[in-house]
């Protein structure tokens, strides 16, 4: 008897974005092998949880370590899977994750110790916060920052005592076994089974499978439709979930800022990573008295830079981008908004199509509302250059998006600073720079509105990997009875006046509620 053959894809064909040169093939891993994944590393987190924090700074600082000593290297291999260029590799994934590590490393246990609150009028009772590990946490990652997107989770889930089975992008598995020989080696090291933290690849079945197949809590880093079929099948088994997903932040330039301080700004924000940023400045608002002098300096910055294969022995400032669906995304991004009017100073489309996956740098200006590339998350080298007459203005169209993960203000006045920062729905707000409050790591990083909830980073995304316990033991050795059963006639005028003289505003009333308490107390005798 025949079978029909299975449809599913077995292996992921990898390629170079920045040339289209095969890289090979890597195996998919199905729902059987990442439930096989998971359960072993809830057998490892066992020892792993019940480790002292000494020795998990000593496994983080192996992955330093690892980290800083193959540093070239591990930027040629995401140079060679993503198509971005080696700086921007050494920037924006070995300088972050190096940044995490010395951070958690120093500050992680006193932020996950228990913690002493006051028991209120509970005088005989101690009150504790304990912090303690969920078990296996799910990250499900993109593809825009194959190493950081990886490391920036899974260390703060093992300072916090979890494993971790981690679903890399089906467009930079690659590179995944790479990443897992740093974990495997650190934790080895330290005498802990590797099994711990594992690398899982596949398409969206496998990404599924990881929130479904028995973690105990998700990190998902992503598009919003992803996110919300993500938050669906979670709550199917009640886990816990943090959601990244993106934004359309924007900088606002006002009249007094610093017209080159903001323009260099504006420069990073569109163009590291080839626009392929979640903190990338995707709306440039520009105030009238400074627009024209900003159109002409980022005009003239942006046609000098160069792009092209970041391998290919020749310096390039701008990459490829990762996924063919992303740059038709930004193409029909680009093409709706010229064909309502916007204009490209500087390039507009594809270019050197024949050798890999690239769109030019560009400057759209005209730009209006209208546009759905005001709306929709382009995640490519395009700068949106939008004029507006005042702060009103500029905060309107600002929050006038779904998204709201980050923002960012140039002026040379702090209290107009402070105004716009409290007008801004954001998760964050930068002012007179670009990007850094995600490397401000005792900072939480997340979004607001529709760019997702939750926090990564700092004290707020270590306890987000942790089961946040109350713990209410004996202080004093009081072994008196809280006899509450039989109740009796008197009991509840009893417990009225005692409410009363604890917690009424009123000095009279506390009297009032005294007397009444010493009245019902005699009477319930």
């Amino acid at each position: 008897m025949s079978t029909a053959p299975d449809p599913r894809p077995r292996t992921i064909p990898c390629h170079e974005p920045a040339t289209g040169r095969a890289l090979g093939e890597v195996a998919v891993d199905g729902p059987d092998a990442v439930r096989a994944a998971i359960a072993a590393s809830r057998q490892a987190q066992a020892a792993w949880g019940a480790s002292p924090f000494a020795v998990r700074r000593r496994v983080l600082t192996h992955v330093l370590r690892h980290v800083l000593d193959h540093a070239d290297e591990l930027c040629e291999v995401i140079a060679r899977d993503s198509g971005k260029t080696l700086l921007h590799a050494m920037m924006g994934e070995i300088w972050p994750v190096a940044e995490k590590l010395r951070w958690t490393i120093r500050h992680g246990e006193r932020h996950l110790r228990p913690e002493r609150v006051s028991s209120g009028m509970m005088v005989h009772k101690r009150a504790t916060i304990t912090y303690e590990p969920l078990g296996v946490i799910g990250v499900i990652c993109p593809w825009n920052y194959p190493l950081q997107n990886v490391m920036g989770p899974t260390i703060a889930a093992l300072m916090a005592g979890n494993g971790v089975v981690i679903k890399a992008s089906e467009w930079v598995a690659w590179s995944t076994a790479r990443f897992q020989r740093i974990f495997d080696e650190a934790l080895a090291a330290e005498g802990f089974d590797p099994a711990l933290v594992r690398i899982v690849n596949g398409y969206g079945p496998t990404g599924a499978a990881v929130v479904e197949g028995g973690v105990d809590g998700v990190v998902f880093t992503g598009s919003r439709d992803n996110g919300r079929r993500v938050v669906q099948s979670s709550a199917v088994n009640l886990i816990p979930v943090i959601l990244e997903l993106g934004g359309k932040d924007p900088l606002i330039v006002c009249d007094d800022a610093h017209l080159e301080q903001a323009v260099h700004a504006a420069m990073n924000g569109v163009f590291i990573n080839a626009g392929q940023n979640c903190l990338s400045s995707e709306r440039i608002l520009v105030f009238d008295g400074v627009y024209d002098a900003f159109v002409a300096r980022v005009t003239a910055l942006t046609s000098a830079l160069s792009q092209g294969d970041p391998l290919g022995g020749v310096h390039v400032d701008v990459g490829a981008i990762v996924s063919p669906l992303q740059l038709d995304r930004i193409e029909a991004l680009v093409d709706d908004a010229v064909a309502k009017g916007a204009r490209a100073v500087v390039g507009g489309g594809r270019v050197m199509a024949d050798t890999g996956q690239f769109f030019a740098p560009t400057v759209l200006v005209d730009v209006t509302l209208d546009m759905d590339i005001l709306q929709e998350e382009t995640f490519g080298p395009v700068m949106v250059v939008l004029r507006v007459r005042d702060e009103a203005e500029a905060l309107a169209v600002a929050n006038g998006t779904g998204f709201g993960l980050s923002s960012t203000v140039f002026t040379t006045d702090p209290v107009r600073a402070r105004r716009m920062e409290r007008g801004l729905v954001a998760g964050s707000t930068i002012v007179n720079d670009f990007g850094l409050s995600y490397m401000a790591q005792s900072l939480p990083f997340g979004g607001a509105k529709e760019s997702g909830f939750g926090r990564l980073n700092g004290r707020d995304g270590l306890r987000a990997c942790c089961n946040v316990k109350a713990v209410l033991d004996d202080r004093l050795p009081i072994h008196r009875p809280n006899a509450l059963f039989p109740s009796g006639p008197g009991d509840l005028e009893l417990a009225r006046q005692a409410i009363r003289t604890l917690y009424s505003p009123d000095v009279s009333d506390k009297v009032a509620g005294a007397a009444g308490l010493a009245r019902a107390w005699w009477t319930r005798r």
